[in-house]
């Protein structure tokens, strides 16, 4: 596939970075020559130095045959003309842009092909506040993804030394739980993958992934760690677009909710958007500050603003002071790998979330969503199958006799309205939506050509 990356910051990189190794061809453009510097030999890609939107620069970029257009450049305005120009000039098959402010988002009627053609939005505020949602609804999980319409649950989970299922083997997840079907998909020990099996040893700190239906989640988790309730205490520093957004969410599920600003101004007019919410103008690193807002009583601080070493800060003062659990936005990869065993709980990386969503759009076969998982180390798809027995590697094929490439689980299937947990035995039919982990992502282009029908398939 011939790609056009337009923009190299984190999410643009990563991209590249990730396309590259996949047997792409990969073009990445950027106005800031620096940001270019290297990236050409340490990721086998063409880099152009140059304005993204510029119809000569994508016609030197490849724009003529290109398949897929990515603007992902921190400007909506430059994203939105490239597109624009991609389909008029070239028309290009498929554009990708990311779209930050709420006042494009609101009118969708501009993203349409006699408007402004662009095929797949992709909004950064949209998906990290998801993300934390999810982990204000399970505080005792480090990840939570959805698949089939929310129907089925990916959470990863860290193993508590006095959970029912430490020291016993996994097979004794059933027999603790005889009416609900789970699927562990991957177990992390030490940063090491282990791929489950039956006769595996849950061990206290090991990582683990399971699959379930999203009404067993709970039961699955109090197996594992400690579960605990949903905290209605909510403590947000930073009223930037994600801020906001977060507060906004939060409000109609009753939950207590204070946001902290150092802007004055912007303190002011965030408060007259919001209804529920206690807006306050301060610094969430003033400890004398925090303790008049009773942060000992707190049950989650998320710390948003631009400033990763802020929001770092912040987040260890509010645990140090008694918050219950404590989350970080962290953009640099370094950082996020850092806060591991540290005073902040978990480590938000916008980065790692958009490419997630991102490459839903680009991967070969019919994917529904991908995520990534462990800071992009590996990967959850959900893909649908389709075909026969005679032109599908798959369909029709019970999971043991299917040849999964290395590192991957498949775990669990929508078959119509019903969610599947899957073992040795299942069958795959055809329209199933399959949600597969990926552990090793060297092999991700052998699990696209897994679920690709032959050319004999109408």
């Amino acid at each position: 596939m011939k790609i056009i990356i337009l923009g190299a910051g984190q999410v643009g990189t990563s991209m590249a970075e990730i396309l590259s190794r996949e047997d792409n061809d990969v073009t990445l453009v950027d106005i800031d020559s620096e940001k270019l510097e290297g990236l050409q030999d340490r990721l086998d890609i063409r880099t152009l130095h140059g304005a993204a939107s510029h119809p000569s620069l994508l016609e030197q970029a490849g724009g003529q045959d290109a398949d897929l257009v990515l603007a992902v450049t921190d400007q909506d305005e430059v994203n939105m003309a490239a597109c624009q120009i991609a389909y008029s000039l070239f028309n290009t098959p498929k554009k990708i842009a990311r779209i930050r402010s709420a006042e494009y988002l609101s009118h969708p009627a501009i993203f349409a092909d006699d408007a402004i053609p662009i095929d797949v939005i992709i909004s950064p505020e949209h998906i990290i506040t998801q993300h934390i949602l999810h982990l204000i609804e399970y505080p005792s999980a480090l990840q939570v993804v959805n698949f089939a319409g929310d129907r089925i649950q990916l959470v990863g989970v860290r193993a508590h030394r006095e959970s029912p299922l430490i020291g016993r083997e996994l097979k004794a997840l059933h027999e603790d739980l005889p009416h609900i079907d789970s699927r562990v998909a991957a177990i992390y020990r030490q940063d090491r993958a282990i791929l489950p099996q039956g006769d595996t040893v849950i061990e206290p700190g090991d990582e683990v992934f399971f699959l379930a239906a999203r009404e067993n989640i709970q039961s699955v988790m109090s197996e594992l760690c400690a579960v605990e309730k949903p905290g209605r205490r909510i403590m947000l520093t930073g009223a930037g677009n994600i801020g906001l957004r977060l507060a906004q969410a939060l409000e109609p599920s009753h939950c207590h909710v204070k946001l902290v600003e150092r802007s004055a101004i912007r303190a002011k007019q965030v408060a007259d958007q919001l209804d529920r919410t206690v807006v306050l103008h301060g610094d969430a690193a003033d400890e004398e500050l925090m303790h008049q807002e009773n942060i000992d009583n707190i049950d989650v601080f998320c710390s948003l603003t631009n400033d990763d070493e802020a929001n770092i800060l912040s987040a260890m003062l509010a645990k140090r002071l008694g918050a219950r659990r404590t989350m970080a936005l962290v953009n640099r990869s370094a950082y996020v790998d850092l806060m591991e065993n540290t005073l902040v709980d978990i480590a938000i990386s916008p980065r790692v979330a958009t490419v997630g969503t991102l490459l839903t759009h680009v991967r070969r076969g019919d994917m529904v969503a991908v995520h990534s998982l462990r800071r992009g180390a590996a990967e959850a798809i959900e893909t649908i199958a389709h075909g026969d027995r005679t032109n599908s590697q798959v369909v029709g094929r019970a999971i043991q006799d299917i040849a999964l490439p290395p590192g991957t689980t498949l775990g669990a299937i929508l078959r119509g309205e019903d969610v599947v947990i899957t073992h040795h035995d299942t069958v795959i039919e055809s329209e199933d939506h399959v949600i597969l982990f990926v552990v090793d992502k060297r092999h991700i282009r052998e699990v696209e050509q897994l679920f690709q029908v032959a050319v004999t398939f109408v």
